[in-house]
């Protein structure tokens, strides 16, 4: 791990991507100050947001509560560039960077990630020459060290390390429940990380949030240890504990969220071998699930001609199980209110495109028109 990484005290990182909401659907601005600040009076110091998160705004909320409110030296800034959504050419790919340091007010960026590479985006990269671009940032000082998020399979992640061996750090998709999925393959590609010596940074430890509220299997299987934690807890103490992480990133949306994350790394220990069973017994529950792995990303969503609440009408059939028909029905007309139902997927392929996790998206819509549109 390069010596100019900053610790990070609980390996816990502050991730903006899912922010708490106000009910016209604004940031909760005051109550992410208060997140921030215990945050940092607890230790934490890395924060992690992103050109496209909210649409530009989580950059603003972290001018709002973070730059403007706290010395720089108080807190560490990761933010990305993608030049897959949103860029149409080199230049305005580029001007991301420039955006992202008005928007933030942090002066400099301590991790600078190319965002989200994977088989259907990694090209673009190299199109608009953003791998020397962020050389070019690093030698000016306007970032400190830089890197990439990656959702694909190892072997583009070891042609990209091959090709830019002078990448700093990967930050992958890592969690029990995805550790051997082939479809994100996190233990595969943290292995290759490790054999190359480059520092992880973990994101989606609790699965878009599906760890920390699990199926009723997993639930049973930790509510048998007898232990007075939260399920959180179980995912990002697997994750925490893998040799070579940096930092862990856990997108927190309200106050209980943070202090009970807080709670978690405090004094961290990794799982012992009697936890680490406990997970494993977990996994294979989750094996068992016929669930659709999404971790609400929303990336599907962007450029949907039908206006389809992909993730959300996902999260409702997963959660149907155990639950009464109405109360389905009822949750799947409020998240699609207004907007478009599972039948109005026109099979046009721009969510599949978009997807990191690979899923096979329309036939996912299809299945839930069945099993929702009765």
């Amino acid at each position: 791990m390069p010596d100019a990484f900053r610790p990070n005290p609980f390996r816990l990182a502050f991730g903006l991507m899912r922010l708490p909401k106000n009910p016209d659907g604004s940031i909760d601005i005051p109550q992410v100050a208060e997140m921030a600040d215990r945050f940092i009076a607890a230790g934490g110091t890395y924060f992690d947001t992103a050109f496209v998160y909210d649409g530009g705004d989580s950059e603003k909320a972290f001018k709002a509560a973070v730059a403007d409110r706290h010395p720089r030296e108080a807190y560490t800034l990761a933010t990305k560039l993608n030049a897959a959504m949103g860029a149409t050419d080199a230049k305005s790919a580029r001007q991301e960077f420039d955006i992202s340091l008005e928007r933030t007010g942090a002066g400099y960026f301590d991790y600078y990630l190319l965002h989200a590479l994977q088989r259907t985006t990694y090209q673009k990269y190299d199109e608009y020459g953003i791998w020397d671009y962020v050389k070019e940032l690093k030698a000016k000082g306007l970032i400190r060290h830089w890197g990439f998020s990656f959702h694909a399979d190892p072997d583009l992640l070891e042609e990209l390390l091959d090709k830019h061996p002078d990448a700093e750090f990967v930050q992958l998709q890592i969690n029990y429940a995805d550790w051997e999925n082939p479809g994100v393959a996190s233990r595969r590609n943290w292995e290759i990380c490790r054999r190359r010596g480059k520092p992880v940074m973990i994101m989606e430890p609790v699965k878009g949030g599906i760890l920390a509220d699990p199926i009723p299997t997993v639930r049973e299987v930790f509510d048998a240890s007898g232990e007075d934690v939260s399920y959180a807890s179980w995912a990002l103490r697997f994750a925490a504990g893998l040799e070579g992480v940096h930092a862990v990133l856990s997108g927190m949306s309200n106050l209980a969220q943070m202090d009970d994350n807080l709670k978690t790394m405090k004094d961290f220990r990794p799982l012992d071998e009697r936890e680490m069973e406990l997970i494993h017994r977990a996994q294979k529950a989750l094996d068992e699930d016929k669930s659709i792995p999404c971790t609400a990303c929303h990336y599907c969503t962007k450029g949907c001609p039908m206006e389809i609440p992909i993730p959300e009408i996902f999260n409702v059939i997963n959660r149907r199980k155990g639950s009464p028909e109405f109360r389905t029905v009822r949750e799947y007309g409020i998240v699609t209110a207004g907007r478009g139902k599972a039948s109005d997927c026109v099979s046009c392929g721009q969510c599949e495109r978009a997807c990191p996790q690979g899923l096979k998206i329309i036939s996912f819509l299809r299945q839930c028109k069945t099993e929702l549109e009765k």
